[in-house]
Order: C-alpha cells, then structure tokens, then sequence
C-alpha cells in the first residue's frame, strides 16, 4: 500500500467515524473525478451533476459498510456511479429529441459561437455513437482512464484485471475507436 492508500483509508476511517471534515475531504478528492466518469456516461450538464451528488449521498449511507479490500477507494466511489448511471438510462425509456428546426440559436450559444458548438455537439454525438459499438470491457476501460483520469494500475484494480491486459484493452479500444470514427467520416 503505498502512502496515498494509507491518506485515503484513514480519511475513510475517520468518515466512517461520523467525521463530517473527513466527508467533505472525500468530496473534494473524488467530485472532479466522479462527475467525468458520470458524464462520459450520460453527458456533462444536469443530468451529470444529478448523478455525481447521487454518488456522494450513496457514499455517505454505505460507508459504514466499505472495506479495504486492496483496490482504490476511488474504484469503490466509481461502482456506484457506474450502477446509478445504468439505472439512469433505465428509467430513459424514452428520450425526447427536439429537431433543429425546433431550437433557437440564441438557445445554445451566442450567434458567433454557434458553428463552432454544432461541430462540438457533432462530434460528441458521433463519439458517443462509436463508443456504443465497443465492447463493454472497452468502453469501461475508456470511462476509467479517459473519464475517471485513473492510472493505468488503478484501472486494473477496478476491473479486476492485471496492468499488461488493461494495456491492451485501452489500445484495442482506441483502435476500434479510431477504426469506426474514420469510416463514419467517410460515410
């Protein structure tokens, strides 16, 4: 365990303990982190903060419950986001689309910006449609080390893998990426 382990699970025990500081200590270490793997997920904005409070208000209850089982605490924080983002596009049975034609420009940006935020919109939604054609093995290695910005050693703790195989699942992953994002260019 190296010196951060020990800072985090003390942390941990003291928020175990009922010490409100060491909650909001865990908050400011893990929010930032949280709220990328949410929005990779579902997208940045409302939805995303919704969930990442979600995730902390979970910590909260079930900390008591936490053990120290040799993977991060973070890999812990990030299995509940990932169930409350499975649970999200449950309850999405159906998601309203609104056309173009429907949306003022002044409702997205300013009128000097909006080329630039259609391109923007564009290519999130094609890379959302390409990380939809990974494997979920893929996209969870994306999500934690892109989303989550978590180390290559700590991938493989979270998904339970060595450091070698997450290695080349996250280069297969940006190669099928890179694969399905240029022939939807040239579609």
């Amino acid at each position: 365990m190296n010196r951060s382990d020990d800072d985090v699970q003390e942390v941990v025990r003291r928020a175990q303990a009922g010490d409100e500081a060491a909650f909001s200590d865990l908050y400011e270490r893990y929010v930032d982190r949280v709220y990328r793997y949410v929005a990779l997920h579902v997208g940045p904005g409302a939805d995303a903060e919704d969930i990442t409070e979600e995730v902390f208000l979970k910590m909260l209850q079930a900390i008591g419950g936490y053990r120290w089982r040799g993977v991060p605490f973070s890999a812990w924080l990030l299995r509940i986001a990932h169930n409350l983002t499975v649970d999200f596009w449950r309850r999405q049975k159906v998601r309203a689309t609104t056309s173009l034609e429907e949306v003022s420009p002044g409702s997205l940006v300013s009128d000097t910006d909006l080329e630039g935020s259609l391109v923007f919109l564009s290519d999130n939604l094609d890379l959302k449609v390409a990380m939809e054609r990974l494997t979920q093995a893929q996209r969870q290695v994306l999500a934690l080390r892109f989303g989550a910005d978590l180390s290559v050693t700590e991938t493989a703790k979270a998904m339970g893998r060595n450091e070698g195989a997450v290695k080349v699942l996250q280069h297969n992953a940006i190669r099928s990426l890179r694969r399905i994002m240029t022939g939807r260019a040239e579609e």
